[in-house]
This record gives C-alpha cells, sequence and structure tokens, in this order.
C-alpha cells in the first residue's frame, strides 16, 4: 500500500506508533521501524539532549529502518525550555526521520529541522489547529479524535467527524490517530481522508514492550467503556478509570490548586507502576480502542495483521460497487 504518508517517511506500511511516555523505548522503536512501520522515541523520558542521543544511537544499532522522535511542548518539572531546544537540535544533528510535536504550536525549530531533512507532523484536535500547522511549515498533521488516550482537546470531537473535516480544510498528508487500533480502523481512517494511522496503545501490548505483564494482560481484560475523561480543570487527559483517576475528580470536585492534581498525576508514579505492575498505582492514560485488545503479539505481527485486515476490508467494500 502506497500513500503520502508511505512516501514522507519512506516506509513500507502507512503505519506510525504514537509516543507513550517511559513506554516508547528504543527496543520498541526498531521493532516497529523493522516491521515496515515507524517506530517512536519518546523525548520527554529523557532529561538531555545527550541521553536522547544516546536512545537514538541505540536504535540506529537495531535498525537501519526510518524512525522518529516524539517531543512533546509541555511545561515540565523535569524538563527546561533549553532542554526541549537540545532534543531538537539532536534530532537534526541524528537526521531522524519524523518529529511527531504536541503541545505548543512552535515553529524555531523548523528550519533546522528541514535542511537536516528531517520531517515535522503534529498533533491536532481541531481543523483550525490542522490549517494552523499547515500555514507554519510543518510536512504533515496528525489527527486526533477525542477517543485518544493521553490529552485529547477539550473540543472533544470524535475522529470519525474530526478526521474528514480536516481532509476537506489541508493539503497536507494526514495521520488518523484515536481509536486506530487494528485494520478496520486503518480502513475505515483512509475512507474517511486519512494517509496513514498512529497507533499507541496497541503497540504497549505487545511482545517488545518492556512494561510489567501484569499491565499488558490487563490492557487485553480491558473495554472500550473503561476509560473517562478527567483533569478538566488542568489539562483535559483520558485514562483508565482506576483509584488514581477517582482521587483526581475528587480533588478538582473539592476545588483543589492544579499543582496537587499534577502531583496526583506525577510521571514517576507512572514509571514505577509500568514497572511494577500496579494497576492502581498511577494514571494510565489508555484510548478507547483498549476495547479492540485482544491479544499481545509481536509488533511485526500487529502490523502485518492491521495491514491484511485493512487491504481485505477495502476490497470487499469496494466489491459491493
Amino acid at each position: 500500500m502506497k500513500t503520502r504518508i508511505t512516501e514522507l517517511f519512506g516506509i513500507e506500511h502507512p503505519i506510525i506508533c504514537g509516543g507513550m511516555l517511559w513506554v516508547t523505548d528504543a527496543k520498541l522503536c526498531a521493532a516497529i521501524s523493522e516491521a515496515g512501520g515507524l517506530g517512536c522515541i519518546t523525548a520527554d523520558q529523557y532529561t538531555s539532549g545527550d541521553a536522547l542521543r544516546e536512545a537514538i544511537r541505540e536504535v540506529k544499532a537495531l535498525t537501519d529502518k526510518p524512525f522518529g522522535v516524539n517531543i512533546t511542548l509541555m511545561k515540565s518539572f523535569r524538563i527546561t525550555e533549553e532542554t526541549f531546544m537540545d532534543f531538537f537540535r539532536v534530532c537534526a544533528e541524528e537526521k531522524v526521520a519524523n518529529i511527531e510535536v504536541s503541545g505548543l504550536f512552535a515553529t524555531d525549530f523548523i528550519p533546522m529541522l528541514h535542511a537536516a531533512g528531517v520531517k515535522i507532523t503534529h498533533k491536532v484536535g481541531a481543523v483550525r489547529h490542522a490549517m494552523k500547522i499547515e500555514r507554519l511549515g510543518y510536512d504533515a498533521v496528525i489527527v486526533a479524535g477525542v477517543e485518544e488516550g493521553g490529552h485529547p482537546l477539550s473540543d472533544n470531537v470524535a475522529t470519525s467527524v474530526l478526521l474528514p473535516k480536516v481532509a476537506e480544510s489541508v493539503k497536507i498528508p494526514i495521520l488518523a490517530t484515536g481509536g486506530m487500533v487494528d485494520g478496520k480502523s486503518m480502513a475505515a481512517a483512509l475512507c474517511l481522508g486519512a494517509d496513514g494511522i498512529m497507533m499507541a496503545t496497541r503497540f504497549l501490548a505487545s511482545e517488545e514492550c518492556w512494561v510489567h505483564d501484569n499491565i499488558k494482560n490487563w490492557i487485553v481484560q480491558l473495554n472500550e467503556t473503561d476509560t473517562d475523561l478527567f483533569c478538566h480543570t488542568t489539562l483535559q487527559a483520558r485514562g483508565v478509570k482506576n483509584s488514581v483517576l477517582k482521587k483526581v475528580n475528587e480533588l478538582e470536585k473539592n476545588g483543589a490548586e492544579p499543582s496537587e492534581i499534577v502531583r496526583a498525576v506525577s510521571g514517576k508514579k507512572l514509571l514505577q507502576a509500568l514497572r511494577e505492575g500496579d494497576t492502581e498505582g498511577a494514571a494510565f492514560l489508555f484510548g478507547q480502542s483498549i476495547g479492540r485488545i485482544h491479544e499481545i503479539k509481536s509488533c511485526k505481527a500487529i502490523i502485518d495483521e492491521t495491514m491484511a485486515v485493512a487491504e481485505e476490508t477495502l476490497r470487499a467494500k469496494a466489491a459491493l460497487f
């Protein structure tokens, strides 16, 4: 399958892995790229440009296929503005295939990255934002519906509505995310105007992902109704309903300070919970796609099956006419 996304990144299949804090490391990134997709490492889990460079070179030692880096530009207690710029500088020097940006609509790094041949994509949750990043010179847009895990825009528009509206409004290539988990969702996204998909939660339940087996087995058992939107007074997020989300909802109801809410969903707590397999120990920002994850498989099996089902689905529907 050739699309504008496969051509943009020089990959076999139009499937990209989204950034997941602590999860998307060098091993997982390389496995996805080796399987024909575009793997990803998350810059925000490192505290310096040198540490990110080490991770990038670890990926290069595992695969000669293209891969990308996720950089989420949000205020952080761990990462300074200077470190964020170091991340971009290192990505330019190492010539990664793509940087997936989310958060702030920054532009200072674009000339440097384009001069190095690095493509830049930005995740958005609204048509107005898609049009803006096209004007700013990004190479592709990632359209994220409210189904996504992480931080969906508080407009709360579903992928099935947002995606075709964006496709009608911009000319740059489009990736769909939010509910993207298998071949059927990929076929739907292509029909709605996407050139490829971004999956994140699905790759967490993969053999190459390092997290504790308790977390992977938990994901397989969860349903699409087991997530909720929370952190409405700070930065809206979607996560699995557990004791941490209950605590955050109570804090917001009682008018807690934003700093107290941020502490409740600390990234350090997430890292510990992922290591120990504690499903109640952190806020797990998984998307509604968990309801369609039924097995733990290799990244190659996930990608191969996604492509086979997508192609079969599209052929079957075309035969109706």
